[in-house]
């Protein structure tokens, strides 16, 4: 059964669209149907925020997990309202620790600044930045809105530092040591770590 909601460690991991503008070629779904104690992450139909809710609900109370995030087999922003009613909700039920993991396109998928809309229901960003530069980003990723992907991306993260208290970047351990640190010289010139994340 898909699940909208799955145990990863010690976090719940919400699971609320499958559409994503991009096609990356080290895409974990490509490889894998399923992340932690769920069954499968492909869903029927898109959720609504009271179905995200109700799943939720099922996994106990929330005092069991140390954070909520959003990622699933899917970019959150593409389901930017069923995120951001759920986010309110769990804020509500007083989490103190919500967080997205997002490719960062979220302004050219709405057609609109997004990084307002996280102000007080979002503490931490885990952004994709996955590449040096804009070409190296189109090549690996394959967004549907070219070229111009990777610097939305970058204009997202200065936007998000005014609204959400914790940003991190992340690339993959295959990219070149020269690119490697040029990423490193992006997360630097903006003030936030980078991780580097596992490709398996």
């Amino acid at each position: 059964m898909p699940q909208l909601a799955y145990r990863y460690k010690d976090a719940l991991y919400l699971n609320i669209t499958n559409e994503c503008p991009c096609a990356c070629t080290f895409c974990l779904r490509e490889s894998f149907g399923t992340i932690g104690d769920a069954d499968s992450l492909w869903l029927d139909r898109e959720p609504s925020a009271k179905d995200v809710i109700a799943a939720i609900k099922e996994h106990g109370p929330l005092e069991n997990f140390d954070e909520v995030v959003f990622c699933g087999f899917g970019e959150p922003f593409s389901s930017f309202d069923v995120m951001i009613s759920t986010a309110r909700w769990l804020k509500e039920q007083g989490v103190s620790h919500v967080r997205i993991n997002t490719n960062g396109l979220g302004d050219l998928i709405m057609g609109r600044p997004t990084a307002p809309g996280l102000a007080g229901l979002i503490d931490e960003l885990s952004v994709s930045l996955n590449a040096p530069d804009a070409q190296t980003y189109e090549d690996l990723c394959v967004p549907e809105f070219g070229l111009e992907s990777y610097d939305a991306l970058l204009a997202f993260v200065r936007d998000a530092k005014r609204f959400v208290p914790e940003i991190s970047l992340s690339i993959v351990d295959f990219l070149s040591e020269e690119d490697v640190q040029k990423c490193r010289d992006i997360a630097d010139e903006l003030g936030l770590p980078l991780r580097i994340r596992h490709f398996s």
